[in-house]
């Protein structure tokens, strides 16, 4: 293959990569004395997989053996001795047809390398390169190298040619973050759920209040680093537009003598209802001043960027995880609020006190469903809706806080699913969130009747939606193929099976 023309469409993808990454893509020889070189450091190989196994029809085709021929299957981490760092995960298949006895009994030794055994071994080979390439993080490679699922991650595969036959088939993978030049930040978020504003009548002082679930799917990943000029790539031209937006009011107000580039890896869209503005307003903050050696905490970081005015809760999933509760603002004459606004029109407001958190329960699963419906309230319109629909009848106010303190908190703290899904439901028809619902179309009502009967314990309206969202346990196949079903006939969507996450944003520097 060509190199050259591999890295430069590597480049296209995610940016410049730097001598160090280009000489292990592209490498003819041994990948652990480059790492040794490289680090300064004794390299050292950790055997996660070693065993037999028949050859199927793509490792056959790469070792121009028969299908179900006996090959080695070897899956190694190449990592840093003294610190354990993980440098290079490599997955390899070897016929045992066109080894000798010796090499086998070597190579079946855990924790020796190839490239040192062909060498203790004398045996004149070649390293052919068939190709290199970007691959998304998976779990798996994401848990490995201590990187979020999805951060580009570098890959290699090339054979060991001995005798004018491939020897063994070799892939090698290692994250895009890995072996810079630069000094980089990178930052993963969450999403969350909206589940409820808690009070929009204001009588007892204080108003506001907010309750979320913070999620693993989707979120935002990006990374920056300094540059003489503000650049942003990634992610579709509203997204560009609002980073940088965002990034110049950042380093304007904590006075850098410098300007950044910022990357988007990943992102979902505004206005759905998953909270994208805020983790997007925080990630680039927090990027921006890490770079520039400023560890500001979350709440400094919310102030720059003018989010948490109203509901604390995008700014909690960003700094927490888990389920949340957040106090509200003092309201009236001398407090922090005199009248009814969401947070984008409250920029000059703090974010309010998180006054519960918990864990939500690992093996409760959360279905998100978003129909193809025109984008929920923001803007003018949404300060429309607070300043027409608020205050709230105080009646409701308590009933659901009563129902949050009684049935939805003891439902989290205790497990116990069916108890927290019915306050979800009972939620949806009280307070702030009785006007969100019912300012929605009649998918959207029509699609939380329908997650119902299709067995979720609970379902509500994220935010001002049209994202929806179903809680149930671990048999949420049935549901989301429901929930398909439904919006297929009524203009289209999307699902997500996710999780929460039970901590907040992530956080690196390479």
């Amino acid at each position: 293959m060509d190199i050259a023309q591999a890295i430069r469409e590597i480049e296209s993808q995610v940016g410049r990569i730097s001598p160090v990454q280009k000489f292990l893509l592209g490498t003819d020889g041994s990948v652990t004395q480059l790492l040794e070189s490289v680090t300064g450091k004794k390299v050292v190989i950790r055997t996660l997989v070693q065993k037999i196994v028949p050859a199927g029809r793509e490792t056959a085709d790469n070792l121009s053996i028969a299908e179900g021929d006996p090959v080695n299957y070897r899956i190694v981490e190449i990592r840093t001795g003294d610190t354990g760092d993980v440098l290079i995960y490599a997955i390899s298949h070897t016929p045992l047809s066109r080894l000798s006895p010796e090499f086998r009994d070597d190579l079946m030794k855990a924790d020796i390398p190839i490239g040192r055994i062909i060498q203790q071994h004398h045996i004149e080979a070649r390293r052919q390169l068939l190709n290199a390439r970007v691959l998304p993080a998976t779990e798996e490679t994401g848990r490995i190298f201590s990187i979020a699922r999805n951060e580009p991650v570098l890959s290699r595969q090339y054979q060991i040619i001995h005798s004018g036959k491939p020897l063994i088939f070799i892939e090698e993978q290692f994250p895009y973050n890995r072996f810079l030049d630069t000094r980089r930040v990178i930052v993963s978020t969450p999403s969350r759920i909206h589940v409820t504003l808690i009070d929009m009548n204001g009588g007892s002082g204080r108003v506001d209040g907010g309750i979320g679930i913070s999620l693993d799917e989707p979120g935002i990943l990006l990374e920056a680093e300094l540059s003489p000029v503000l650049q942003v790539s990634g992610g579709d031209a509203a997204t560009r537009e609002r980073v940088g937006q965002l990034a110049a009011g950042v380093l304007q107000k904590i006075g850098a003598g410098g300007s950044v580039a910022i990357t988007v890896r990943s992102s979902y869209p505004a206005h759905v209802g998953l909270g994208s503005g805020s983790q997007l307003s925080l990630a680039v903050a927090r990027a921006i001043s890490e770079l520039h050696g400023r560890h500001l905490p979350v709440r400094e970081l919310a102030r720059l960027v003018g989010r948490g005015g109203t509901s604390g809760i995008g700014t909690a999933a960003f700094e927490y995880g888990g389920f949340i509760i957040d106090g509200g603002h003092r309201f009236g004459e001398g407090g922090e609020k005199t009248d009814f606004r969401p947070s984008s029109a409250s920029r000059d407001v703090s974010p309010p006190p998180v006054i519960s958190r918990h864990d939500f329960p690992e093996d409760w699963r959360i279905l998100l469903a978003i129909p193809d419906l025109p984008p929920g309230a923001s803007g003018g319109t949404e300060t429309d809706i607070f300043r027409n629909h608020c205050p709230v009848p105080l009646s409701e106010v308590r009933e659901l806080c009563h129902e949050v303190l009684m049935r939805m908190l003891p439902g989290i703290a205790g497990r116990d699913l069916e108890l927290f899904g019915s306050s979800v439901n009972a939620v949806q028809g009280l307070g702030f969130k009785k006007v969100e619902l019912g300012l929605q179309p009649a998918p959207v009502t029509g699609l939380l009747d329908r997650l119902r009967e299709s067995g979720a314990a609970g379902a509500g309206l994220s935010s001002f939606g049209p994202a929806v969202y179903a809680v149930g346990d671990t048999g949420m196949t049935g549901i989301e193929r429901a929930a398909q079903e439904f919006m297929q006939e009524t203009g289209g969507g999307t699902t997500i099976l996710t999780g929460a996450r039970n901590s907040g944003a992530r956080v690196r520097t390479e």
